[in-house]
């Protein structure tokens, strides 16, 4: 499981290092692609695949299956692992996610997130404000 919050860099050759702790769980391919909520999300061959086989089953003829698909498959580039856990994050992905040279890698679950930093401090501040009300929510559809 992929969990927690990171501040790393990017360097100047677009190359982010993916925290230690979510190395082993990565593996050495991964997909990026544009997240929503305007970060850049990460996700192991693996778990792209779930999601590639999920999307697949919305019907082509649905405009916002049609959309959606095209936002996360046209967004999407295949990356290798180097051999010390860095990850080149492609221009486009950059732009994006509006990511400067300091970042916020975060895992949630089964994905990594890449946000730019003062835009993870906004929404983080907004979740903890909404918090109670949030848990509440999911409460009453039988999530929590």
């Amino acid at each position: 499981m992929l969990i927690g919050e990171y501040t790393h860099t990017i360097d100047d050759k677009n190359r982010l290092s993916l925290p230690a702790k979510f190395r082993t769980e990565m593996g050495k391919k991964v997909v990026l692609t544009r997240g929503l909520d305007k970060c850049v999300a990460i996700f192991t061959q693996k778990e792209w695949k779930k999601i590639a086989e999920k999307l697949s089953e919305g019907s082509m003829l649905q405009a916002d299956s049609r959309s959606f698909n095209r936002f996360m498959f046209a967004g999407a580039t295949e990356a290798d692992v180097d051999t010390i856990g860095r990850v080149l994050v492609p221009d486009f992905l950059k732009t994006w996610g509006d990511l400067g040279t300091k970042v916020f890698v975060i895992g949630v679950q089964s994905r990594v997130e890449i946000w730019n930093d003062k835009a993870w401090e906004a929404n983080k501040e907004t979740i903890e404000k909404q918090a109670d009300t949030l848990a509440e929510k999911l409460g009453q559809v039988g999530v929590l």
